[in-house]
């Protein structure tokens, strides 16, 4: 069976979206022009965007559910998914293949038990990857959030997203 490129919004936050686009209301003035920003908008509150949130700035903005879905198809900043709190971008340039990049992610997928594109079932991580940061005097890098981590190895990689998972837990505690 193929998986929707599109997730919707779980009955549970639907409060959420609402109040989100109560506060998107005041923001914009629902012109066309301001459609990018909108998607900008939905994406930063909720982590991604929601087939539901496509059509209200189809609605909004006064464009085809065709034109929203369109543009945001056609930017690779957008997501259509949930992704974990944390991001995880594993370079795969030939730099970093070289110096064992592909070793690494091998080493992340089986401590996390997901592949690129999955979501951590904790919500913590999400792994992609990267054809290349142009940071290659440090390869093999990772970077996680906005934080770059060069010179990896194995032990190095997972020891950070322990130290990560540590955090994050203690957050909650």
């Amino acid at each position: 069976m193929e998986q929707a490129i599109y997730q919707e919004l779980p009955a549970e936050r639907m409060e959420e979206i609402e109040g989100l686009f109560a506060e998107i209301r005041k923001e914009f003035k629902g012109r066309a022009d301001e459609l990018i920003p909108m998607l900008q908008r939905v994406q930063r509150a909720l982590g991604f965007l929601p087939e539901q949130a496509l059509l209200e700035i189809a609605r909004l903005t006064r464009l085809s559910a065709a034109r929203v879905f369109g543009t945001a198809t056609f930017y690779a900043q957008f997501r259509f998914q949930p992704v974990g709190k944390n991001i995880i971008r594993v370079c795969r340039g030939t730099a970093c293949h070289v110096k064992g990049s592909n070793r690494i992610l091998e080493t992340i997928e089986e401590h996390l038990q997901v592949t690129p594109g999955q979501i951590t079932p904790d919500g913590l991580f999400t792994i992609e990857t990267v054809a290349c940061f142009g940071s290659c005097a440090l390869a093999p890098i990772m970077v996680v959030n906005d934080s770059v981590y060069g010179s990896l190895n194995r032990s190095r990689a997972l020891k950070l997203l322990d130290e990560i998972r540590v955090r994050e837990e203690g957050l909650f505690k």
